[in-house]
């Protein structure tokens, strides 16, 4: 599981250390990490195996030549980056991914439970203050249908 965030400098070959929590919580018979252009949002996923295999899954769930499928594939598979880790426990970010999300210098890998993201650190500030707000009213309204359902009203 991936937990906590980190900020980290690109150097000038586009390298990342990985923090030492993310790779051991990569751990296994590839020693590396999957990364591929975010569905949700303007970042980089990562994660290990499990992870590229859960979205393998929903991809395998459609029938092949359905756009959703179509779209996934060349999302998911086409901008996969498999990169494995340096004795320094970096990974070096391919040139397209930094461009496509203007990764230039200080970034921010934020981990979310079984994937991670790597962010610009002005957008993830922004997505920070966006996801706090949005998990305050999410939990208020969740926390108002708990009481109502207890109270017995619809």
């Amino acid at each position: 599981m991936f937990f906590s965030t980190f900020e980290k400098q690109l150097d000038a070959k586009r390298r990342l250390v990985v923090p030492m929590e993310f790779r051991a919580a990569l751990s296994g018979l590839f020693d590396g990490v999957f990364c591929f252009p975010s569905i949700e949002f303007d970042c980089i996923e990562g994660g290990g195996k499990s992870l590229f295999d859960r979205y393998q899954s929903v991809i395998d769930e459609l029938p092949f030549g359905d756009p959703l499928r179509s779209d996934l594939e060349l999302s998911i598979n086409g901008g996969l980056a498999k990169m494995s880790f340096d004795d320094a426990g970096r990974i070096t970010l391919p040139p397209q991914l930094c461009d496509q999300f203007g990764l230039t210098d200080w970034v921010v890998l934020v981990g979310l439970g079984e994937r991670f993201q790597i962010w610009p650190r002005d957008a993830f500030q922004a997505r920070r203050s966006a996801a706090r707000e949005g998990a305050r009213e999410g939990l208020a309204a969740l926390r108002a249908a708990q009481r109502a359902q207890k109270l017995g009203q619809p």
